[in-house]
């Protein structure tokens, strides 16, 4: 029996994750300093833990609402109103999923009907493209440059939008590129959104992570609201990445077809981590500043580093990554960055895995320590000397 031909022919042909062929080969080998993973190299602040296991200690093993705990969903709604300026019903308009990722797999399945298209930022995160595909769409990918910041532009979003256009996908600040966009640039994308009767998904899981600027969410702009799925959670900015507790604020239309399919997959997210991420909304504040003040000494570093090495390299304004330009070398992104792992033993990620537009890039997170960054910095310094 060719168990292989028994595959669903859309699963058998989606392509494995770029970051995750990196990621094997690094497990592979000793001796690597990784710049691969988008992950905080801090622990879980340890207020937070003890939130979790004094919730086992009392019991909280079961399952809870679909929708999250309510005393969770409450708080997450101060957040959202106190610090982005947007209001959500708790028992209608919001729910706790597993990640933010799971966000992202119920929306486009909610939302997307078999050859609708839906708008992508490239590059983007890894999963967007694959999600629309399992979900029956079609990905249109959006082009951005590093000479315009890897900001969405609202002509080139306009000039890709066809009958078959339903759903537009916003990231900011971006993961692989740093990127954010402002209030006045998200206004121009509305504009574009509202002519033409799209839904916006928005990705805003590393929003806390900005750099001398105020965070914007999409859905608190004029006429927004009920056209955005507002994703988030409290994987990056409380480095809370294996508690796998995010979650989705929506009009209740769109969060009821959303509740249908996490009801039937997945139930609820883990009542444990829910507790952890309640004492981190509380009382995770000082400790989360701490963390985006130590990723910006890092994050002028290695903008600095790359800039001095002769690489060009867009400053990131927002998330835990540097996307420097590595097309002087005459390398595609994999090659450089398969030569770099081999003969310098430091891992990162091609650009290419981020969409098309990623070609002549690499993703380095600067998630990790100083000494560490110092080491993997000095060892590209070398290797490029050898090209």
């Amino acid at each position: 029996m060719n168990t292989a031909e028994l595959v669903s022919p859309v699963v058998r042909e989606l392509p494995p994750s770029g970051i995750r062929k990196f990621f094997d080969l690094v497990a592979e080998s000793k001796g690597i300093i990784s710049l691969g993973v988008g992950e905080p190299d801090f622990v879980t602040p340890w207020h937070i833990r003890e939130a979790s296991m004094y919730s086992l200690e009392k019991g909280y093993t079961m399952y809870t609402s679909n929708h999250g705990l309510l005393e969770l969903r409450e708080e997450i709604a101060k957040y959202l109103s106190q610090r982005f300026g947007v209001n959500y019903d708790v028992r209608r308009e919001l729910m706790v999923t597993v990640g933010a990722s799971e966000g992202v797999d119920l929306a486009m399945r909610a939302l997307v009907c078999p050859g609708d298209e839906v708008l992508i930022p490239d590059p983007s995160f890894v999963s967007y493209m694959p999600c629309v595909t399992l979900a029956g769409g079609k990905a249109v990918m959006v082009p951005t440059v590093a000479e315009e910041e890897f900001k969405l532009n609202a002509k080139t979003v306009e000039s890709l939008i066809t009958p078959r256009s339903k759903i537009l996908m916003l990231s900011y600040p971006n993961n692989p590129t740093g990127a954010i966009m402002t209030a006045d640039e998200l206004k121009d994308i509305a504009e574009v959104v509202e002519r033409h009767n799209l839904i916006v998904i928005s990705d805003e899981i590393y929003a806390e992570l900005t750099y001398g600027e105020k965070p914007v969410s999409f859905a608190a702009l004029p006429g927004m609201r009920d056209r955005t799925v507002l994703l988030s959670g409290f994987s990056k900015a409380f480095a809370m990445t294996g508690w796998r507790i995010g979650y989705v604020a929506t009009n209740p239309d769109f969060l009821a077809a959303m509740v249908k399919i996490h009801q039937y997959g997945i139930m609820c997210a883990p009542v444990m981590g829910q507790m952890a991420a309640l004492e981190a909304l509380r009382n995770g504040g000082t400790e989360m500043q701490r963390m985006v003040n130590t990723y910006d000494q890092r994050r002028r570093f290695v903008v600095t580093s790359f800039r001095e090495m002769g690489l060009d390299c867009f400053e990131p304004k927002g998330a835990f990554y540097a996307f420097p330009s590595i097309k002087r070398t005459g390398l595609s992104s994999d090659d450089f960055s398969e030569k770099l792992l081999h003969q310098a033993k430091v891992a990162v990620v091609p650009g290419t895995a981020f969409g098309p537009s990623g070609e002549g890039h690499i993703r380095c997170s600067y998630a990790c320590s100083m000494d560490q960054l110092k080491e993997a910095l000095q060892r590209i310094k070398t290797f490029l000397s050898t090209l």
